[in-house]
């Protein structure tokens, strides 16, 4: 179940911090509830990808970005996440989550987003995410076009664009095999 009342607390929390620069990092506080863990004690990986949603949703509030998206009814979603675990969160860790915009093409914006413990890395994502409409996905030029204060591409570091392009040649639909047993649960 998505956590709301985290998130609620997430926007009272950003409405007192105030606004950001939109190429901004965005610096928040969390602790590993025991709601949190997996069946070793440790945050569950699909937790860490919820928390890393609140962390987008605390950038977009505090740069500006969801207001435009509410103007324009547009919405946002996720098109593709690389992630890389280091170190073990347990429960009522307390850790620091940083969120930005790393930079975007003509389709999608990436993001980078990382969780600290004790002055570690415990982990670090990678999200492509896009902006959509009633009609598919909005070109990135569009989008940045309704922002109050358009801003200017950073550049692509290589290891995004080697990600991005390898997301490219990735086949889609995926191949099924004709013959594999459905497992029942």
């Amino acid at each position: 179940m998505f956590p709301f009342i985290r998130l609620a607390n997430t926007y009272r929390l950003c409405r007192k911090e105030g606004p950001m620069d939109f190429l901004g990092t965005h610096v928040s506080e969390h602790i590993c509830w025991p709601w949190d863990l997996d069946l070793f004690l440790e945050l569950n990986n699909g937790r860490t990808l919820m928390l890393y949603d609140l962390g987008r949703m605390s950038l977009g509030f505090r740069s500006g970005l969801f207001k435009v998206l509410q103007e324009q009814k547009w919405s946002m979603t996720v098109a593709g996440s690389c992630i890389r675990y280091r170190r073990r969160v347990r429960g009522f860790d307390r850790f620091t989550m940083r969120s930005r915009l790393t930079t975007w093409d003509d389709r999608f914006l990436y993001m980078e987003q990382s969780m600290w413990r004790k002055g570690e890395c415990t982990s670090h994502v990678l999200i492509r995410m896009a902006i959509t409409d009633q009609n598919g996905l909005v070109p990135t030029a569009r989008a940045f076009a309704a922002l109050p204060d358009p801003q200017e591409r950073p550049p692509m570091p290589d290891w995004i664009a080697a990600w991005a392009n390898a997301e490219n040649q990735r086949p889609w639909p995926p191949m099924q095999e004709e013959n594999a047993p459905a497992l029942a649960s």
